[in-house]
């Protein structure tokens, strides 16, 4: 019996070239998120404005692109809304944000783990553990003080204040949530003032706290909507970790958790950095 003969390689990967030509113009059109005009439309997608105007007619006719009436100004059309609508309803940010994970995990030389607001407070769902033996009390399932813990705090940052308020005053005598060796708890002021500084340097630091000899950095993760979903966190041993603000390791940190942020359909605002 004679061997079917299957499509090379190649062959299986065929493409339609002029949907990839064309797509140039629908980048441009989501990184502006502003209407546009045919020439300047199409020269930051490299084409002439007689090259894009039929692409932008096909697409306008199958609702991806719109064009004004009144101002002959083309954006973004019903449908690409649609599209984008259902892609972020089936999205899961933990999902999205594993293999992100992974990837920058060894480029950032430390444990790396990654929280969410779970219903005793933040809550670490995965931990790529450093190279070398680091002993802290945290695993997956470990929930961790809004109060005393820089992934905490980078909730209590950017959480709406009234849902950061319940999961503070909630945590008070619950033994499932890690927190300090100090009894001590900041003050109102103090607590003000110190997440004001975490929004605005775009992180939190816990210096040998809660786990003293044990340095920590912890960024936040945002969704389409601009709303923190996720923190990350990387922590190392005082004399191994750098925990500034100019850190190699909060570099990485950042990139890793902005790349997350992106998935997710967060967008800065133009000419701004994420973080």
């Amino acid at each position: 019996m004679t061997e079917p003969i299957l499509p090379a390689l190649d062959e299986k990967r065929r493409r339609i070239q002029s949907i990839e030509t064309g797509f140039g113009l629908l980048k441009v059109l989501v990184d502006s998120g502003q209407p546009m005009m045919l020439r300047d439309l199409a020269t930051q997608a490299g084409m002439s404005s007689a090259k894009a105007h039929p692409y932008l007619v096909s697409f306008t006719n199958v609702g991806l692109v719109q064009q004004a009436p009144a101002t002959g100004l083309y954006e973004l059309g019903p449908f690409a809304l649609q599209m984008g609508l259902v892609s972020l309803q089936s999205q899961n940010p933990v999902k999205i944000a594993l293999p992100l994970v992974q990837t920058w995990a060894p480029r950032i030389g430390h444990t790396l783990g990654l929280a969410v607001l779970g219903s005793h407070g933040p809550t670490m769902v995965h931990i790529s553990e450093a190279s070398y033996p680091v002993h802290v009390n945290m695993r997956c399932g470990t929930v961790m003080s809004m109060l005393h813990t820089a992934t905490g705090h980078v909730f209590a940052a950017w959480l709406p204040p009234e849902v950061a308020r319940h999961y503070i005053e909630r945590e008070a005598g619950d033994s499932a949530v890690v927190t300090s060796i100090s009894p001590l708890r900041p003050s109102a002021k103090e607590l003000a003032t110190m997440l004001e500084t975490i929004r605005a340097q775009g992180v939190a630091q816990a210096l040998g706290n809660p786990l003293p000899g044990i340095d920590a950095l912890s960024v936040p993760v945002f969704d389409h909507s601009g709303q923190i979903v996720l923190a990350l966190t990387s922590l190392g041993p005082s004399t191994l970790f750098d925990a500034n603000i100019d850190s190699p390791i909060l570099a990485q940190l950042r990139q890793c958790a902005n790349s997350i942020s992106h998935q997710l359909g967060w967008r800065e605002p133009l000419g701004t950095p994420p973080l």
